[in-house]
């Protein structure tokens, strides 16, 4: 699948993981696509994120403390209900099982990764969410 349009510009992205070593590998693999990310470590913060800047994409991970990525994306959904711009949220997870996929785009998500993060998945998933 050739990249959609978005995918294949410089994109600004949050990255909201409270691992060290995840948030390492997302600046890397961001880096070498040509991509800028914004780092946080828990969903409180990835809110706080989106509301003093703009970002193409967020890359949420689901289990992070103070606000979990699952909470966080149906924050987010509210918001776009009461009028904000639609964000694209991509699920970074170690849920890994066809059904973790299915909640967690039941739960509002529009893509999903398993971890670690790769290169190749993030570049496809980009190009479905960025349609």
């Amino acid at each position: 699948m050739p990249p959609s349009p978005a995918a294949s510009r410089p994109l600004r992205i949050l990255v909201a993981d409270d691992n060290p070593v995840n948030l390492r590998v997302a600046t890397r693999v961001l880096r070498d696509m040509g991509h800028s990310g914004v780092l946080v470590t828990d969903g409180e913060k990835a809110l706080k994120a989106l509301d003093a800047q703009s970002f193409d994409v967020a890359l949420m991970d689901v289990t992070m403390p103070v606000l979990d990525g699952l909470s966080t994306v149906a924050v987010i959904r509210e918001r776009e209900r009461a009028g904000r711009k639609k964000m694209p949220v991509i699920m970074v997870t170690a849920f890994d099982l066809p059904s973790d996929r299915a909640r967690m785009l039941a739960a509002g998500a529009d893509g999903y990764l398993a971890k670690p993060l790769e290169r190749q998945a993030l570049e496809a998933e980009l190009a479905k969410v960025l349609r």
